[in-house]
Order: C-alpha cells, then structure tokens, then sequence
C-alpha cells in the first residue's frame, strides 16, 4: 500500500511539474512591419513575469540564427534591421515562449510559433521622400530635387539610402496639380534631378512625390507620399496673401475712418447752418416806407 501511494505521488509531482514547466503561452499574430529596412518582428501577448520569447530566424534554405537582444526578453518585439543582411534573400521567424531569464526547465522543446515569409527587398515599405522646389527666372521651367531616403542597413560604416539598395530599380513617381485646381497629372522619373519644362507660365503649381519601384508587386510599388509643395503664386488672391483676421481687421478700419469722415463732414454742416442763421438774425430789419 505505501509504494502505491508513492508511485502516485511521484505520477502526481509529475504531471504537475511538467504542467507548469509546459503552461506558457504560445505567441500569436506574428507580424512583420519595416520601413526603409528597419525591420520590426511583433506578436502578442506580452509576456508576464512567469515566462519571456526568444526568436530564431533564418533564410529560407540557411540555418537558425538569434538576435542576442531577442533572447529571453519581456518584450514582444525583436529589432532584426542588422540580423538581416542579405536583403534580398527571404527570412521565416520563430518565436518561442520559455521561462523567465535566469530560470530553469525540464522542457526541451519550447511552444513555437512561425512568422509569415518575408523577403525586405521585396516587401520593406518605402518612406516619404524629402524635395527642393526651384523655378527658373522665365517661368517655364520648374526642377524638384529630390534626396533619397535613408535605411536602416550600414556597409563599411556608411548609411545606405533606397538609391544604393535599389539602383536603376528606383524611379520617383511626381504628382502635380495647379493650386486652384482639381485635376491631377503624373510624371515618373529615373532621375532625382526632376524638371517639368510645360508648365503654363506664371501659374502656381503644388507637388508630390513617392519612391516607384516597377519591379515590385503592384501594392508594393509606390512609397509614401511626399508633403506637399506648391510654387510662388505671381497672381494671389487677397485671401491667399493675408489671413482672415488681417483682412477683417483692415475693413474694421477703412468702415471706422468711413464713419470719422462721416462724422466730421455732418458737425462741420451743422456748424455752417448755425453761423448762417447767426448772420441772418444779426441784419436789421429794413424800414418800411408808408406810401
């Protein structure tokens, strides 16, 4: 009767070890969001004092690799920008659920879950590019110099901009517009140095500007939009050269120096009446003669 009631207790001190040591959570909603190739790996939940995430990852065909920041971390991020060095290769993360740094397990293998594909040459989102806006002396020409974002990769201790990952790839896609107008027109471009020579003289124009990589899926070829830039206006508008306040307040003005003149002009009138009256009523009367 004793060893059967330890055997129990050994099966039940089992079972319940193994049951804590194997109770963490499997990581969900694995994600991958990168501009510019900085690249972020995020999931849920976040993780509680009792257990913490590693990630592994690797190429698709190359062996398992780990970010020494994403190992036993409380977060549920992992910054990959520098672990991925071969942008145009395609990476597949794993995200494992284990105990808390410092502690220890029976467990060998831990709860795992995979991230989707993700290829940064392919699939790093583009950010909003930065343009100079210059009109030539005759008005018929205007040049948009665009810089080329920079990423999150380094090569010999250089920062690379899109221009140096992508080459020849890269193309700027110009969206322009007159700035009293609706209608929109596009033009693409190779260069950064971009000039639009058919633009009507002496007319204001606003601009755009996004990364275009043919090359790419059709969701994946543009870049954010650049803020918007427009050209000197030679023919503005009153309400385009002064705000609101300034424009009221001139009028305040003009209508109270209006009504001062007004004024004025009715209490000299009042003035010329009295002294008029004040001659006649100090002429005598002349004498009537009887007949």
């Amino acid at each position: 009767m004793a060893s059967v009631t330890a055997t129990l207790i050994s099966v039940l001190f089992f079972f319940s070890t193994h049951s804590a040591s194997g109770s963490y959570p499997k990581a969900q909603n694995v994600t991958w969001k990168s501009t510019n190739f900085k690249t972020i790996l995020s999931w849920e939940p976040k993780p509680s004092t009792d257990y913490s995430y590693t990630v592994e990852f690797s190429a698709v065909g190359g062996g398992q690799r780990r970010n020494p920041h994403c190992i036993r971390s409380s977060a549920a991020v992992c910054d990959l920008s520098s672990s991925l060095n071969d942008v145009n290769a395609c990476y597949i993360a794993d995200v494992l659920s284990q105990p808390p740094l410092g502690a220890t397990t029976d467990l060998i293998e831990f709860p795992s879950t995979s991230s989707p594909r993700f290829c940064p040459y392919k699939d790093t989102d583009i950010g909003k590019p930065n343009f100079k806006l210059e009109v030539n002396e005759d008005k018929k020409k205007t040049t948009l110099y665009v810089t080329d974002p920079l990423t999150a990769l380094f090569k010999d201790g250089h920062q690379l901009n899109i221009r140096d990952i992508f080459a020849d790839q890269l193309q700027y896609k110009v969206t322009y517009r007159k700035n009293k107008s609706t209608g929109k027109r596009v033009y693409n471009s190779k260069s950064n140095i971009i000039e639009l020579p058919r633009l009507d003289k002496d007319e204001s124009y606003c601009f755009n500007v996004q990364a275009y990589i043919p090359s790419r899926t059709i969701d994946k070829q543009l870049g954010e939009l650049s803020q918007t830039q427009c050209s000197q206006d030679n023919n503005p508008n009153i309400f385009e050269v002064y705000s609101v306040g300034v424009i009221a307040a001139a009028i305040f003005l003009i209508l109270l120096l209006i009504g001062i003149i007004i004024a004025i002009a009715v209490v000299c009138c009042k003035r010329r009446k009295k002294a008029q009256r004040g001659e006649k009523e100090g002429v005598p009367l002349r004498h009537v003669v009887d007949v």
